[in-house]
């Protein structure tokens, strides 16, 4: 081998390992004409760091309730806000926060106290306590569906996330 094969690809290497160094910041897009608390699309530039948290829900708010029945965990406000805070705590123990979700799945189940209807106004209320206010400006993309159940039947929201940071 000799001195010019060698020293192109250190070269190449060096020059790409730079290339990360100033590397772009994620991107977040807004809804065009829209305050509603969700990204259009976020933009992860290579090189960041990407975390699947997989889907989770709420904990048990009373111990004295069937704990398959949405009795045991709440109404929707109350899991949306369990399943949050659950993700915000996994998070940190990961080094991240929920600035750093990027894209957000939401599947909730039709609350039998509602007559099967999904309690979407619940879920925002408890979501906007940790995306969209002054304190907490970084939204991440989201998806929300309603499905006929979960894998706990006595959860009326499962959330799972990808965070992303450098």
């Amino acid at each position: 081998m000799n001195v010019r094969s060698t020293f192109t690809p250190l070269l190449l290497a060096g020059l790409l390992s730079g290339a990360n160094a100033g590397a772009a910041d994620i991107v977040r897009y807004k809804q065009p004409g829209s305050d509603f608390p969700i990204a259009l699309a976020v933009e992860v530039p290579a090189g960041t760091k990407l975390v699947f948290v997989s889907g989770g829900g709420a904990a048990i708010v009373d111990k004295s309730a069937n704990p398959a029945s949405p009795t045991a965990y709440g109404d929707t406000r109350t899991q949306a806000l369990s399943t949050l805070q659950q993700i915000e705590a996994n998070l940190k123990s990961m080094k991240l926060e929920m600035k750093d979700v990027v894209k957000m799945t939401v599947f909730l189940v039709g609350d039998p106290a509602m007559g099967g209807n999904i309690d979407f106004a619940g879920f925002m209320d408890s979501y906007r306590k940790f995306f969209g206010g002054p304190e907490h400006p970084e939204l991440p993309a989201r998806s929300t569906v309603k499905v006929a159940g979960l894998a706990n039947p006595g959860w009326l929201i499962e959330i799972e996330v990808v965070a992303a940071a450098k």
